[in-house]
């Protein structure tokens, strides 16, 4: 069943992909016989989809009762602070229902002037704070601070592994970057959310209300954010997950055997599948969420406000284009875009993640100059230059 749903849903595919490539060595493996016509292959997909599909339905006749999990929502019971080591650079930030969420902290030397400017890492699925350690140590080394932390149901934050809704995520977000304003009060605040975490940043900016902490951000990075769900996913995919989730929600898939290369940094990916904190094994019911959050990302994406930085890999594998396109025709007013013809869906890890760095640093300085690697495009013509 678990093998059946990761290679008929592609969204299953594509965000488990990560984890196949960091179990073993990347491969690409063909799918079908490549001798077959093109006519067979497309009959023989319909005929494959239309049969698992039917069994999804016996099944979902069958236990109509299983519902996606989803942790609950806590309320409002604190206020939202940072409690750090002094001299780890990590500890906790205390959310406003009182969770606990794992923080790491990335400073510019001590006797360095004050940051020019403090960033809030939001990292992506099945992923931890730990995105951001190689780009946090280079932006410390140019006077920026960031701040990364594990979002709830991921890393070392309360019940890795199960959904956390993404209005708890969305309000996770409003907590941290209240904890970092309270304690920077004079240094500008820039979001930053990689894959999952550019779709929880792009609702919190779509939510932002007059003169709460998101409204307070100075602008936001997003990094191959998760756009892919609602009207940009096959109707047959989002109807395969939906009798999925409500049949067998607690069934965990894997990217085994894969052919999706989310990096060309092998090493670093081969590091990922040593790492306890990534997750390696999948519950249904948490990417039924995942293709909800990204969405409803879409959705409102032509409502985020304030200046915004959006970075692309041409080689993704993992995010399609179409729905980064329909994002960016919407976002085209407000945002710049930045297309890496070398880039993969893991742009802050790659063999070229300097030269994303540099650029996100220069754009935190200004907003409006021109950045280092040349490669910004038109949000109306994307991809009009790639192949």
């Amino acid at each position: 069943m678990a093998q059946m749903f990761s290679e008929e849903l592609p969204c299953a595919s594509y965000f488990l992909a990560q984890q196949s490539l960091v179990q073993s060595t990347p491969v690409v493996r063909a799918r079908l016989d490549p001798r077959a016509s093109r006519a067979g292959e497309a009959t023989l997909k319909r005929v494959l989809t239309d049969a698992r599909i039917l069994l999804l339905a016996t099944l979902f006749a069958l236990t109509a009762c299983a519902s996606p999990y989803v942790q609950a929502t806590g309320q409002i019971v604190a206020i939202p602070q940072l409690i750090l080591s002094p001299t780890a650079g990590r500890g906790f930030v205390q959310v406003s229902d009182g969770a606990r969420l794992p923080v790491q902290v990335w400073a510019p030397p001590a006797d360095d002037a004050r940051p020019r400017a403090v960033i809030v890492g939001v990292h992506g699925f099945n992923d931890y704070l730990n995105t951001f350690a190689a780009a946090g140590s280079w932006w410390a080394d140019h006077g920026i601070l960031t701040y990364a932390y594990d979002q709830r149901g991921f890393g070392a934050a309360p019940e890795p592994g199960k959904w956390p809704g993404q209005k708890r995520m969305v309000r996770d977000l409003e907590s941290v970057v209240a904890a970092v304003r309270e304690r920077h009060p004079r240094i500008p605040v820039f979001l930053h959310g990689n894959s999952m975490g550019g779709a929880v940043v792009l609702l919190a900016l779509s939510e932002q209300q007059l003169g709460g902490d998101i409204a307070s951000v100075r602008g936001a990075i997003l990094t191959a954010p998760a756009v892919w769900g609602g009207s940009t996913m096959n109707p047959v995919y989002r109807i395969t997950l939906w009798i999925a989730a409500h049949t067998v929600p607690s069934q965990s898939v894997t990217g085994r055997a894969l052919g999706i290369l989310p990096s060309d940094n092998i090493e670093m990916l081969r590091a990922l599948g040593r790492d306890p904190l990534v997750i390696k094994e999948t519950c249904i019911d948490s990417l039924y969420g995942l293709v909800g959050l990204m969405g409803a990302a879409q959705r409102v994406s032509e409502h985020a406000k304030g200046p915004l930085l959006v970075l692309y890999g041409a080689k993704d594998g993992v995010i399609p284009r179409p729905p980064i396109s329909e994002m960016a025709a919407k976002l085209a007013a407000s945002a710049r875009f930045v297309v890496y013809p070398a880039g993969y869906h893991m742009l802050l890890r790659d063999l070229q993640a300097q030269t994303v760095w540099r650029d996100i640093a220069a754009w935190i300085d200004d907003t409006v100059a021109p950045l280092p690697s040349g490669k910004e495009v038109s949000g109306t013509k994307l991809f009009g230059a790639q192949r």
